[in-house]
């Protein structure tokens, strides 16, 4: 596919509108959204207010803009991964690696994506929340779940339930490690080793 060239404006348009989903992020995961206004948002970002009317109609359009492209930016990365092993057990290792380093990597933008993804959330508008989440459904479903149905079908893995489910559970015991980390990272450090996270499910509890 050729690759489309921007022109000079186009790119300072880009740039601009880079530079104030920053500072909205900051100001977010800060105070909160109710507690942020779009003049501090403009401020913050070194921007005259009637510019950053100009991108974005209101705050919670910003927002919105703000959490997409938050939430595209995580699952592309964690597909990339995913996508460079052949071995399923390898993917799954590469997709738990890949959500540490993306999630450690930002941040600022964490506290967004589980405020949403999970619910605990400053939401400002009914439909984000589930506009958010089923995108987030979506990459369950068509990535993660995929890896586990085709280990499933080849033998890899026992059918101890449907690969969504299996998806969800290695989601949910990933989020809960990166909870433990935002909290306290030098007491609850993000495991180096993928395995400790895998093996929950791979291994289990009891004794054979």
């Amino acid at each position: 596919m050729q690759e489309v060239k921007l022109s000079r404006r186009e790119r300072e348009k880009l740039r601009h509108r880079r530079q104030m989903l920053a500072a909205a992020l900051d100001l977010f995961s800060e105070k909160g959204f109710h507690n942020v206004s779009m003049h501090e948002i403009a401020k913050r970002a070194e921007f005259a207010i009637g510019t950053l009317y100009k991108f974005f109609k209101n705050k919670e359009d910003l927002y919105k803009a703000l959490v997409f492209e938050q939430a595209d930016s995580f699952h592309e990365a964690l597909t990339k991964a995913i996508e460079e092993a052949d071995d399923e057990i390898e993917k799954l290792r590469n997709y738990v690696k890949a959500k540490g380093t993306v999630f450690m990597d930002n941040v600022s933008t964490i506290r967004l994506y589980f405020a949403e993804t999970r619910g605990a959330s400053f939401n400002i508008r009914a439909g984000l929340d589930n506009e958010i989440r089923e995108r987030y459904g979506r990459f369950l479903h068509t990535t993660l779940a995929s890896v586990f149905e085709r280990g499933i079908q080849r033998k890899r893995f026992k059918k101890i339930a449907e690969p969504y489910q299996l998806a969800i559970a290695l989601d949910s015991l990933c989020n809960a490690f990166l909870l433990l980390w935002l909290e306290a990272p030098e007491r609850h450090p993000y495991p180096e080793d993928p395995d400790v996270i895998l093996n929950i499910l791979f291994k289990g509890l009891t004794e054979p």
